[in-house]
């Protein structure tokens, strides 16, 4: 059986693992050749210099000034430096609120570890109810509930420590929800103008036969908001075009490569092979090769782009629709437009870096289905994967092991194989069946239609989370147990299995201080090391970099990806806050991993990560309920525990706990969450009245003029060069209709209006180019 040296042993093996990573970390950081892996927000602000391009020959490889050495841990202070209000000017609010996750578990688990240890772990120590068992069971074991005999009075200590820890947890759990709140609205209101705030989304605009949407949507809105109207933006299936586009960048990456390449030794004209990665087939100029693909590829844009502005199939019944004002923008976004509620339905558009364009091209009335698809496909993924976890709980269970499989036991009993099994490969195993998972989830979400990145991140986060909680934990308790207790299973009487099942689920502590170690401890540590990231760069650089633009996109740093970061931190509140009356050995893993990740992840967000979108927060309402969850859980599990050792007297008790916390979320619920759905009117009217008085000639229509148009068709990098000429200014080609005119339209055609397509002109004088 496990013993708390084998638990140390386990330790040291992690702890030595991360502080490998931390010193490989601090020496490469330094180095100038890797100054852009380590440093890359900086580079995108254009605040920080290549030293690659001052330094001299022997010093671009490494850094040769033997007094950075000395203090190659400054990092560790200088990530505590920056205070909060400038952290978000730098990085956003979503990435300071995403480090409040980490500091809400500290100021959580910190006050519980403390009363846990000085009370509930002496209470369970003084028995010996294991030892006079014939439970399979470790050291670890008898700090744990389950060493408390049944019907003892010991129990009620539990009962109150219950208590106590679910009034702290609420207590913290308000005071985050009402800081965050004040957070958000604060930089709603202190943040400068955006394009957001005076859009709306409008989906499954209804069909009309004699007019486009574009005409159909102008007309609605000069009816029903007819003095805050500004302009509209159809949305187009541009995703043929986006990868035509994509396609064509490509190949001009490569062009600009050849002729660079040529540009370096004109004696000699660059060639290549037209097979496959270039290894075989028929060698031609490659230059030549190159600008003929681009001149067919733009050719195939250029029709495309007729094909779209004649065909009226390609506008989507969805638009982008302008106001005046915040105010009216909000009002909009908040209200029921028809008296048909499936029609005309409006919500905030997101920002534009956050548009999933992809996604806007999906008919509505699909979108319902999309979703019952991946739902039940999400149910299967989640039931199946239960096999893997079953193994990886053979790995945990050693003692069962050697019942089952003898002649391994003098393997097994090895001290040094048994903690590296014990302590590291169960982690391991779990971290490797979990890898692919958040990629098939977020594919769910894409296949859901979700119209921006962070709601496809914050559902592909949901059900991340569900699978966590059900395999990870729950599976991982089940499935550990019945293969753990598997002779008693066999032997005992059918009443006797639950009060098993209740003594041994606090028994699991072992494998899941193993998983925190591996994926708390050591895992953090490689975050900051960004191996992956080190070595891509490196080899891109090597190989693949051919101009400005590729050593820059080598560069990119990506973002906190919050669909598999949040998640992960909820397995580590589920464990704490069931554990932490159950079996509190477990509260001190937790506590160094928040503190850590903390310490990491505020590096990370000040030197690396450029997050992508600005939701300002929008995601805590989803981190407060699954605390709850999790509070909850544990007293569910408390109350089954105590249930089955006898404890009849505290069940009433119990009882009150989970309702208690149930009345507690509703009141945040309603106090707190409104900030994090809807936007004040007074608050929009505030900012109104205040840019008009300071800019009272502002254009917003020019402002707004391009904020919503598919990147496609704008130009620059992330659109089809073709289009530069046309200065990104799209007008809707109209289908004729049979009304001349409206009379209930205040304004007397849309012509003249600010709805908005690609002109067909000017997609005609792209056909030639």
């Amino acid at each position: 059986m496990a013993t708390l040296s084998d638990i140390g042993l386990a330790a040291s093996i992690n702890i030595l693992s991360a502080l490998a990573f931390f010193i490989a970390f601090s020496v490469l950081r330094i180095q100038p050749f890797n100054d852009r892996v380590y440093f890359p927000k900086w580079y995108l602000k254009g605040l920080r210099n290549d030293p690659l391009q001052s330094a001299a020959l022997s010093k671009k490889i490494v850094n040769l000034d033997w007094r950075s050495y000395l203090s190659f841990l400054n990092w560790m202070p200088a990530a505590l430096k920056m205070p909060e209000p400038e952290l978000i000017d730098h990085a956003g609010l979503d990435s300071v609120v995403y480090l409040r996750i980490y500091r809400t578990g500290i100021k959580i688990f910190v006050p519980i570890a403390i009363a846990a240890f000085s009370i509930l772990v002496p209470v369970n120590w003084t028995n010996r109810t294991l030892e006079h068992s014939n439970l399979t069971y470790s050291t670890i074991d008898k700090l744990s509930i389950s060493n408390i005999p049944i019907g003892s009075n010991r129990f009620w200590t539990h009962l109150v420590m219950a208590y106590v820890f679910t009034l702290w947890t609420c207590y913290v759990l308000k005071q985050e929800y009402e800081i965050v709140a004040s957070m958000r609205l604060h930089f709603l209101a202190s943040e400068q103008r955006r394009p957001d705030q005076f859009t709306v989304l409008v989906r499954n605009v209804p069909p009309d036969p004699d007019e486009s949407v574009g005409e159909l949507v102008e007309h609605f809105f000069l009816v029903n908001h007819p003095e805050h109207y500004l302009s509209s933006q159809v949305v187009y299936n541009a995703n043929k075009l986006s990868g035509l586009v994509d396609n064509k960048k490509k190949r001009k990456n490569w062009l600009d490569y050849y002729q660079l390449k040529y540009a370096r030794n004109p004696s000699k004209k660059p060639t290549m092979k037209t097979g496959l990665l270039g290894l075989w087939g028929k060698k031609v100029d490659a230059i030549e090769y190159y600008t003929s693909k681009i001149e067919k590829l733009s050719e195939e844009i250029s029709a495309e782009r007729i094909k779209m502005a004649k065909d009226p199939k390609f506008i989507m019944p969805a638009t982008f629709v302008s106001f005046k004002t915040r105010w009216a923008a909000a009002v909009c976004a908040q209200t029921q437009q028809s008296r048909n509620p499936t029609a005309w339905l409006t919500e905030w558009a997101p920002e534009p870096r956050d548009v999933y364009w992809d996604n806007l091209a999906i008919p509505f009335v699909s979108l319902t289905i999309r979703r019952l698809v991946a739902s039940v496909a999400f149910f299967f993924l989640t039931f199946f994967f239960m096999i893997p976890i079953a193994l990886v709980q053979t790995l945990a269970n050693l003692e069962g092991i050697e019942k089952a499989a003898p002649f391994l036991k003098p393997l097994i009993e090895v001290k040094a194989v048994k903690a590296f099994i014990q302590g590291f490969l169960p982690g391991i195993a779990l971290k490797f069946f979990l890898i692919f998972l958040p990629s098939i989830l977020m594919l769910m979400s894409r296949f859901e239609g979700f119209s921006s990145i962070s709601k496809l991140e914050r559902r592909s986060a949901s059900r991340f989370y569900v699978f966590q909680f059900v395999n990870v934990f729950l599976g991982s308790i089940i499935a550990g147990t019945a293969f753990q207790q598997l002779n008693n299973f066999i032997h005992q009487s059918a009443d006797e299995i639950p009060k098993t099942v209740g003594v041994s689920i606090p028994m699991k502590a072992t494998f899941f201080i193993t998983y925190i170690m591996v994926d708390g401890w050591a895992g953090v540590a490689g975050e900051i090391l960004r191996l992956k990231p080190l070595i891509m760069y490196h080899l891109k650089n090597f190989f693949l970099v051919k101009t400005d633009k590729d050593r820059k996109e080598a560069m990119d740093p990506g973002s906190i990806e919050f669909y598999t970061g949040e998640p992960q931190i909820q397995l580590y509140f589920i464990l704490g806050l069931v554990y932490a009356v159950v079996s509190p050995i477990l509260l001190p893993f937790i506590i160094v991993f928040f503190g850590l990740a903390f310490l990491v992840y505020r590096h990370q967000i000040i030197n690396v990560y450029n997050q992508e979108y600005e939701s300002a927060a929008a995601f805590w309402p989803d981190v407060h309920r699954r605390i709850i969850v999790a509070l909850i859980v544990s007293q569910l599990l408390l109350m089954g525990l105590l249930s089955t050792k006898e404890a009849a007297q505290s069940t009433p008790l119990l009882i009150a706990l989970p309702v208690m916390t149930i009345f507690f979320h509703m009141f945040c619920k309603g106090r707190y969450e409104p900030a994090f759905l809807r936007y004040p009117l007074q608050e929009a009217k505030m900012k109104d009245t205040l840019e008009r008085t300071r800019e009272p000639n502002l254009n917003l229509k020019e402002y707004l003029q391009r904020a919503y148009i598919h990147p496609v068709f704008k130009g620059g990098d992330d659109s089809d060069s073709d289009a530069d000429s046309e200065e990104g200014e799209l007008r809707t080609t109209l289908v004729p209709t049979k009304r001349t005119s409206r009379k209930n339209t205040p304004v007397p055609s849309i012509k003249s209006s600010g709805s908005t397509g690609p002109l067909l002109s000017d997609v005609q004088g792209t056909a030639n180019p």
